[in-house]
């Protein structure tokens, strides 16, 4: 079952200016650890910088909190598997957050163009097993 949902858009320039403004002090702000590792040998700083801050906004609203009482942009991170695609990582108050909430999965989507980055997150709650066997696909159900 859906426990919630959300999406974030980011406008690309306004991470370019704020690397130019602040440098490498903002992107520590707001990511983890192995994010900014990523980050300092990304071609596309800004647009990997948008794409994380939209995601972990889109992840804030679907937890339905925003980030407030003690919740931080670096207590959420993002991954990818090794064919690619991309996934949340929940650490301190959201890990307990999510915890708390019964929480089973989090399904993350990215994508960016020239001037914007969008994210959208929908996290599940309930029996997992049965979530991932249901057929979903739309079209099949016309």
């Amino acid at each position: 079952m859906i426990f919630g949902i959300g999406t974030d858009i980011v406008q690309i320039s306004r991470m370019m200016m704020l690397l130019e403004r602040y440098g490498e002090r903002f992107p520590q702000r707001i990511l983890t650890s192995d994010e900014f590792k990523e980050f300092l040998l990304d071609k596309r700083p800004a647009h990997f910088l948008a794409k994380r801050f939209a995601a972990k906004e889109a992840a804030a609203k679907a937890l339905g909190t925003g980030f407030r009482s003690g919740l931080q942009l670096r207590h959420i991170g993002v991954s990818h598997t090794k064919m690619g695609q991309p996934f949340l990582k929940w650490l301190g108050q959201a890990d307990e957050l999510i915890q708390f909430l019964g929480i089973d999965r989090a399904l993350l989507s990215l994508a960016d163009e020239k001037d914007y980055a969008v994210a959208f997150v929908t996290l599940l709650i309930g029996d997992s097993k049965k979530t991932k066997s249901l057929n979903l696909n739309p079209v099949e159900q016309i």
